[in-house]
């Protein structure tokens, strides 16, 4: 059994291998879990943070001198969802060279910034709409948080539960858009839509507890440290690009129908802000709790399995709304909308099951082949953690497309979403192709359901090959 220690200075784990099964029962699922506990609190303030700019622009109404148009509101909405999917990458990386808990603390304290600029500038009539887009720009922080937080937690589980791991870390961050939208129903409803500043005001002292549990009670580990060259190497990966076009669909839909939801119905049946606001939570709610769901699911049975399914269903999800946008009807309307956002949850936890499944399979194969399976379950989890990044990244920037889609389509004479939805459908059918054509109709996918990673070194060991 391989030991863990604990460096002095900076709370750094030394010998971390979490498939070491005596290791793991021996104190490993405790602090995988701890630190998966903090990790989930800290991405669920950090996306309330970047999905704050949604219930914002439904309080933005002439009553309080701040009569914005709603392609200006889609802007508000589409800019902090661009600055955090470029902002991913980067913080990915920062994990590795700085340590989970070190950047968990800093991530979490950079909340602020954004929050104390929507609580200042948020109700104060007559401020120009580059005020509020350089505060949504740093609103953007927020989203860089889910890639940070994920790659952490990819290396303090073993292969076989990372599916259910990564789905818990990441619905738990995602829910946090629910929140930041139930709040602002709640003071919508309290104190009435001329109060934008009170949401912004209930973060602040979250934010805080977020940093200062991170450093309480959060850990760095060895074996998170990547070596140079990791994100050259996902980069070289045929894999890296099909699976981000997946994420694509999955995460990009899930953030940008969370970002214009409200939007999109303020705009589509002309509600007040209290009717919209009623209605937003429910779906990034739903998305948020079947993640884990999904990773679950990928867990028993495959991700790309599940993930093909629910490509399917999304595209039928989209071809019902097209239909309730015929027929104006809401009741029909909300129902696809809200089976839809959940099919993003789902498919978000297979997909980013995907990731490591499908690098540990070319370990696997490596290692029977005659490979070293030290040399080769390091790349694997080396490039998988840069994957995670860049997947993350560009899954985000889906999100900006979503928007992109909405505003463009809303602008054009027909007035409605109808456009952005084809488009939407289209994306969907060609992600069922990819997923079929790559990671089901060839041997080439991932390692049976429920298969351990045949193991003969430690991480740690595998690190410093």
């Amino acid at each position: 059994m391989t030991a863990i220690t604990r460096a002095t200075g900076g709370g750094w784990i030394e010998g971390w291998d979490p498939e070491d099964e005596d290791l793991w029962a021996a104190g490993g699922k405790q602090i995988a879990r701890r630190n998966l506990i903090f990790s989930i609190l800290s991405e669920h303030i950090g996306f309330s943070v970047w999905s704050i700019w949604s219930v914002l622009v439904l309080f933005m109404s002439p009553d309080i001198g701040l009569g914005f148009t709603a392609s200006e509101k889609f802007l508000l909405v589409l800019v902090p969802n661009l600055v955090g999917a470029l902002l991913r990458l980067p913080y990915a990386a920062a994990v590795t060279r700085f340590g989970g808990r070190n950047w968990t603390v800093f991530s979490s304290v950079a909340l602020l910034v954004p929050a104390l600029g929507a609580f200042h500038f948020a109700q104060q009539p007559g401020t120009p709409l580059w005020v509020f887009l350089l505060i949504g720009a740093f609103a953007g922080v927020g989203g860089g948080n889910f890639a940070s937080s994920m790659t952490n937690i990819t290396i303090f589980f073993p292969q076989r539960l990372q599916g259910w791991a990564l789905g818990l870390n990441a619905g738990g961050g995602n829910i946090g858009v629910a929140t930041i939208q139930v709040v602002g129903l709640l003071v919508i409803a309290t104190a009435g839509g001329e109060h934008p500043s009170y949401v912004a005001a209930i973060y602040l002292p979250l934010i805080v507890l977020a940093a200062v549990c991170a450093a309480l009670f959060m850990d760095n580990v060895d074996a998170i440290k990547a070596k140079p060259g990791a994100l050259r190497e996902a980069c070289g990966s045929g894999h890296t690009w099909w699976l981000s076009l997946l994420y694509i669909g999955t995460f990009g839909s899930f953030i940008g129908f969370s970002f214009a939801f409200g939007l999109v119905l303020k705009t589509e049946f002309d509600f007040t802000a209290l009717q919209a606001a009623s209605w937003t939570f429910l779906g990034p709610l739903l998305g948020s709790v079947s993640r884990p769901v999904g990773g679950w699911l990928a867990d028993k049975l495959g991700g790309a399995r599940i993930t093909l399914w629910n490509f399917v269903l999304m595209a039928a999800g989209v071809g019902v709304l097209l239909i309730a946008s015929a027929q104006s009807s809401f009741p029909l309307y909300i129902a696809a909308f809200i089976v839809l956002f959940t099919l993003t949850g789902v498919g978000n936890g297979s997909t980013y099951k995907m990731i490591p499944a499908v690098f540990a399979k070319e370990a696997e194969d490596e290692v029977t082949s005659g490979g070293s399976a030290t040399a080769a379950f390091a790349r694997a989890r080396r490039v998988s953690g840069a994957v995670i990044g860049i997947a993350g990244a560009l899954g985000a920037l889906g999100g900006v497309g979503i928007n992109l889609a909405f505003r463009s389509s809303y602008s054009a004479a027909a007035g409605n979403g109808d456009a952005a939805l084809w488009v939407f459908l289209a994306y969907y059918l060609v992600c069922v192709i990819i997923t079929w054509a790559i990671y089901l109709r060839s041997t080439l996918a991932e390692p049976a359901s429920g298969a351990r990673p045949v193991r003969r070194e430690t991480t740690a060991e595998a690190g410093r090959a």
